[in-house]
């Protein structure tokens, strides 16, 4: 994991990303709308799940791919936004391996691989709740101004 600031103890950099999903999450209203959940945010790294509704479904009786985007995508900005800073995604891909189904409760491992000056790279894991892989996704991140929180103090 990056190392964001000399300053920051480790339960501080853990607050700070907590912070931070909690104030992207209230503007996340397209992760809300599909009903993703986040279980957890790290620096560097984030857990989010997500249920596999019958407006998900394709017209192959499976989770539509652009969902299995849409969640991983959502796992790889709160991980690479943890750190306070904003950041974008300036490259994605994805390789779907396996259906996932209605009722199926997916969750998304987003862990940072890589992080240096204005750029990372991160790499998430699309599974169902049964721990069948579905996905595989690389996000590469750009740092840009501004931060995600207004002002952080560390209490």
């Amino acid at each position: 994991m990056a190392d964001i600031s000399p300053v920051l103890t480790p339960a501080e950099a853990l607050q700070l990303a907590q912070d931070a999903a909690d104030a992207m999450w209230s503007r996340d209203h397209a992760a809300q709308a599909l009903g993703m959940v986040i279980v957890e945010v790290r620096p560097g790294t984030s857990r989010l799940t997500m249920p596999v509704r019958q407006d998900m479904v394709n017209g192959h009786a499976i989770c539509h791919g652009g969902m299995l985007f849409t969640l991983a995508d959502t796992a790889f900005a709160y991980a690479c936004n943890s750190y306070n800073r904003n950041t974008v995604a300036s490259a994605c891909s994805i390789d779907f391996l396996a259906p996932a189904h209605l009722g199926d409760s997916l969750v998304a491992e987003a862990i940072e691989r890589s992080q240096s000056g204005r750029t990372g790279v991160y790499d998430v894991t699309v599974s169902t709740a049964t721990g069948k892989t579905v996905a595989l996704f690389r996000g590469k991140s750009y740092r840009i101004q501004g931060e995600v929180i207004a002002s952080f103090a560390p209490a």
